[in-house]
């Protein structure tokens, strides 16, 4: 009996519950920070090296998925990536010692690493130019809420229980939900723009090595660097700076976080998302001004939300600036996926996860902890390094802007 084709919706609804808990699993870990360094007597720098473990597994491994991602059925890649990354999380909760943690934390990353590459072809294949960037922004969402509820619920199970007790209830569900795609058949490459023969080309590696000469995706992937790179190390160090700076108590720094993280997040992936959409339809380079203006008016009110005095004031200001940098979620994504061949999506979302995180968040969280180390733990200068990240992220996103702004006009003055 032949398998059925899911609808667009229910594709975007199925890839988006699954990729929240991608971020639920990946978030627990900042929320539990001070308790497991305090058993496993870790210090900052240690602490920002369970991310990087993290990373080697998630940007080493993502070229790999993203070629077999643009060859080989997709729904099987996803199922297994959502397999290992749950395990990963659930051992976790066992790792007896900082080694075994570490190797627990790479097998994270490479489960995540399919379902980031391969999720988003799956989508593009479901909905054309028009509607795109809003159901990649829907997709997105899943990272607030799911990083969210991650900090949430890591903070608040560790403080009823302990911080094993987190990853093991965080990463058992997806040893089932792994099984979720299996059942249905995927739409074919191509399907939703008619380019199915395109799209049906092979890449060779050399194909794959020529993104780098594609400009406007350059330029968006370097950017995003940047910005990953300012956002990994906010998103790792957030609530432990709230404590130890400002004196807020874990959990309810962990809550504090969780919550802007819901509601910055939500409003302001959905905003973004939607409006870059209207504007790209009235001009051309909508998506790289939403980008760049939102990630330049952040860069002040980062700056201030970590050297104001007083909790309430670095709350109000970190709530302000993560707000801001939401708004780029779903459109820096699509021009990931607009800027190369058809063929070369998942590729191209690859070669994306892996430049970000190799030069971004594998080792921002790393390098504030060992910036606060060598400054006596004045964790509140080495947090200063990330305001300057976003400026170099805006500039290159505006780069962007003016010079698709130019091309278009030069080709109607012909």
């Amino acid at each position: 009996m032949r398998t059925k084709v899911l609808s667009p919706f229910w594709v975007l609804f199925i890839l988006t519950g699954l990729n929240l808990f991608n971020y639920l699993d990946r978030f627990v870990l900042s929320a539990v920070l001070s308790p497991l360094q305090k058993e496993l007597h870790l210090n900052d720098g240690d602490a920002g090296r369970l991310v990087t473990a993290f990373m080697i597994g998630y940007f080493l491994t993502s070229p790999v998925f993203g070629w077999l991602g643009d060859r080989f059925s997709r729904k099987w890649l996803i199922a297994a990536g959502i397999f290992v990354w749950s395990l990963g999380t659930l051992l976790t909760g066992f790792a007896p010692t900082f080694a075994s943690m570490i190797a627990f934390r790479v097998l994270v990353g490479l489960g995540e690493a399919s379902y980031a590459t391969i999720s988003p072809s799956l989508i593009s294949d479901r909905y054309g130019p028009e509607k795109r960037n809003n159901a990649l922004t829907i997709f997105y969402v899943a990272i607030p809420v799911g990083a969210a509820l991650g900090t949430i619920l890591g903070g608040v199970i560790a403080a009823k229980w302990d911080w094993r007790h987190a990853f093991i209830w965080a990463g058992t569900p997806g040893l089932l939900l792994a099984l979720v795609l299996l059942p249905f058949a995927e739409a074919e490459r191509g399907h939703a723009e008619g380019r199915a023969a395109e799209a049906a080309k092979k890449p060779a590696v050399r194909d794959i090595v020529n993104l780098f000469r594609v400009s406007d995706y350059v330029l968006v992937v370097l950017g995003y660097t940047a910005y990953t790179f300012a956002l990994g190390a906010f998103g790792h160090w957030g609530p432990t700076f709230l404590h130890r700076v400002h004196g807020v108590a874990v959990d309810r720094a962990g809550e504090f976080f969780g919550a802007v993280l819901v509601v910055a997040g939500l409003v302001g992936t959905l905003l973004g998302g939607f409006a870059a959409t209207a504007w790209q339809k009235r001009n051309p380079a909508g998506y790289a001004w939403t980008l760049g203006f939102s990630a330049l008016v952040a860069v002040p009110l980062a700056f201030a939300a970590l050297v104001i005095n007083g909790a309430f004031g670095s709350m109000s200001f970190l709530a302000a600036a993560m707000f801001f940098l939401f708004l780029s979620t779903g459109p820096v994504n699509t021009l990931i996926l607009e800027t190369v061949p058809i063929n070369l999506r998942a590729s191209a979302m690859a070669v994306s996860i892996f430049m970000i995180h190799l030069f971004g968040d594998m080792w921002s969280p790393e390098i504030v902890g060992r910036l606060a180390d060598s400054s006596g733990g004045d964790l509140q200068k080495a947090v200063l390094i990330l305001p300057v990240m976003l400026l170099v992220a805006s500039v290159l996103w505006l780069s962007l802007a003016v010079k698709t702004a130019r091309a278009h006009r030069k080709h109607h003055s012909r």
